[in-house]
């Protein structure tokens, strides 16, 4: 091979290896917006589950919730969405798991879930530690409704 050619080849591999790094690079970034939104529309959703809390002393229903969670700004970024007030009562904790969407992320994120606990933090949970965490909070019954 003569120089000429090992120059071509040179730049042609440090093009390609640049455009790969930069493509997952995207996906990253992408996968990493997308979860701060998911997170953002989630806390949205805590504050007002919060105030109504505040206001009349239990958590909403299913279907205020499904009212309020439509006319979220970025609510396309909550997917869908499992509320668990009608599983809870007034003896809960507030670590309690109150909602949750399921995101499953092709980058370094990963799989996971967004969740609002019953006292309005967000958190990001990994796939098999959230497992864990909800059979640990659910009752027999839950369990059951959930496997149908």
């Amino acid at each position: 091979m003569n120089k000429r050619q090992k120059s071509i080849l040179m730049d042609f591999t440090i093009v390609i290896v640049v455009t790969v790094v930069a493509v997952l690079a995207m996906v990253n970034f992408k996968d990493w917006v997308n979860r701060s939104e998911a997170m953002r529309a989630m806390e949205q959703l805590g504050r007002i589950v919060l105030q109504y809390r505040k206001d009349r002393g239990s958590v909403p229903p299913e279907s205020y919730v499904d009212r309020i969670k439509e006319s979220l700004e970025g609510h396309l970024r909550l997917g869908n969405l499992h509320y668990r007030a009608q599983w809870l009562d007034f003896e809960s904790s507030s670590d309690e798991i109150l909602a949750y969407t399921e995101k499953n992320y092709r980058s370094l994120i990963g799989k996971g879930f967004v969740v609002l606990r019953l006292d309005g933090r967000v958190e990001w949970i990994e796939k098999q530690e959230f497992r864990n965490l909800l059979a640990q909070q659910q009752n027999p019954m839950e369990t059951e409704m959930l496997q149908k």
